[in-house]
C-alpha cells in the first residue's frame, strides 16, 4: 500500500543538500512527489512530499532523517500524511495571483493573508522579497501569492476588499486569473 509523507529540512546552506536529501528519498524506496526547496538568508529551505511502500518505510525514513541529522547537520522533520494529498487542481476553486510591491513596512503579509482568510481563500504558494532600491536604498517589498479561491466567492467583493487593505498599507496590488499547472 503506498503511503505518504511530507518532509521538511533546513541547514546551512552549502553545496550538496538537495543530493543528501534525493539519495535517502532513494534508498527508502521512496518516490519525490512534488517540492519546494529555496534559500533564506544563510538557510536552505526544502519542502518535499513523498510517497513509499512496504510495511517498513516509515521507519527506514525516520533511520535517514536522523542519520542527515547527525552527518550533515540538517534539522529534518517528516510525518505521514493521513491520505493521499489532492490533484494539483483544486476542485470547485479558481486559481487566482495575486501580486503586492511597495516600500517595505510590517503588517502587510499578516493584512493581505487575513483578508484572503476571512474570505475562505486558500494560499496554495507564497514569496516575499525585500530589496534595497537602487537609487535612494529605501527597502521595497514584493509579495507573490497563488491562492485556491472557493466558487462561491465574489470576485469584485474580495478584489475591493484587497485594494482597500493596499489602500491602507499605502502599497500596489494586483489579482489576476493563474493558469492552472503555473
Amino acid at each position: 500500500m503506498r503511503r505518504w509523507f511530507a518532509l521538511s529540512a533546513i541547514g546551512r546552506d552549502r553545496p550538496g543538500i538537495v543530493a543528501d536529501l534525493a539519495e535517502l528519498i532513494y534508498e527508502c524506496d521512496c518516490n519525490l512527489e512534488d517540492s519546494s526547496m529555496t534559500i533564506l538568508g544563510t538557510e536552505f529551505a526544502v519542502l518535499l512530499l513523498l510517497s513509499g511502500e512496504g510495511a517498513d518505510v516509515e521507519r527506514r525514513l525516520s533511520a535517514g532523517c536522523k542519520r542527515l541529522e547527525w552527518e550533515k547537520r540538517l534539522t529534518v522533520f517528516f510525518r505521514p500524511l493521513d491520505e493521499p494529498p489532492p490533484g494539483p487542481a483544486q476542485r470547485g476553486t479558481t486559481p487566482l495571483e495575486c501580486v503586492v510591491s511597495g516600500v517595505d513596512k510590517a503588517g502587510i503579509v499578516a493584512r493581505v493573508a487575513r483578508t484572503l482568510a476571512d474570505h475562505r481563500i486558500n494560499v496554495t504558494a507564497l514569496s516575499t522579497q525585500a530589496r534595497p532600491e537602487a537609487e535612494t536604498g529605501t527597502p521595497l517589498f514584493t509579495m507573490r501569492i497563488e491562492m485556491a479561491v472557493p466558487a462561491g466567492v465574489d470576485r469584485r467583493v474580495l478584489q475591493e476588499r484587497l485594494e482597500q487593505v493596499a489602500s491602507e498599507l499605502r502599497v500596489e496590488l494586483t489579482l489576476a486569473e493563474r493558469p492552472v499547472g503555473c
